[in-house]
């Protein structure tokens, strides 16, 4: 009798091993790029939340220093009220005694100019910190300052815990003047980038 022919191994089929894995690799692959994608969504959210933030300017208050739809980049990871310098860009949350024209309930941005407990007065275009006048590189010559600040009589002193601000565009900022100081606790954090100013990439640290 002779022996049948050596069939050999059975063929790869539908189902055969070489295809299960190639299967479970893109299956992998297909988790890792989930998993990836979860992991960005989620750091980026945490970014939002507890380190930066950007935020766009709907108003001409800022004037020259921040533009009408400029963009900026504002810190609130490792920052609190506490660490506000005067001449710093703040956002903070709107006044609960705004009641100038204006979209409602959102942040605004202004520069700090008096802290707290420090007394605050203007004369003509000039305003005077504790009695001495403030120098303002950031504003142009002579820039008219608008609503008066007090007096050099009767100076106000900003309460413990709160700030003075103002605009930049004096003449046409609704800022503390207005609505009075602002609580330490309603800033949300301090500009430290303009990334997009006049309509095209520009990028200034502060």
């Amino acid at each position: 009798m002779t022996s049948p022919a050596d069939p050999g191994p059975p063929a790869a089929g539908p189902g055969g091993p070489g295809r299960r894995r190639r299967r479970r690799r893109r299956g992998r692959a297909l988790l890792e790029l989930a998993v990836t994608v979860l992991v960005a969504v989620l750091l980026a959210g945490l970014m939002r939340a507890y380190a930066f933030q950007t935020f766009w300017i709907p108003s001409s208050s800022m004037v020259p220093t921040l533009g009408v739809y400029d963009r900026i980049l504002v810190q609130k990871a490792f920052f609190t009220w506490h660490d506000v310098r005067p001449g710093d860009i703040v956002v903070f949350t709107h006044p609960p005694l705004d009641q100038c024209p204006g979209p409602e309930g959102s942040d605004l941005v202004k520069r700090v100019i008096a802290l707290p407990g420090q007394t605050i007065y203007s004369s003509g275009n000039s305003v005077y910190v504790n009695g001495r006048p403030l120098a303002e590189s950031y504003l142009p010559h002579n820039d008219p300052l608008g609503l008066p600040i007090a007096s050099r009589q009767h100076p106000y002193r900003v309460p413990p815990g709160e700030f003075y601000v103002l605009g930049d565009n004096r003449a046409i900022s609704c800022d503390s003047r207005y609505w009075g100081p602002i609580e330490g606790s309603s800033i949300v954090g301090k500009v430290v980038l303009v990334w997009w100013h006049d309509s095209r990439p520009e990028f200034h640290w502060f």
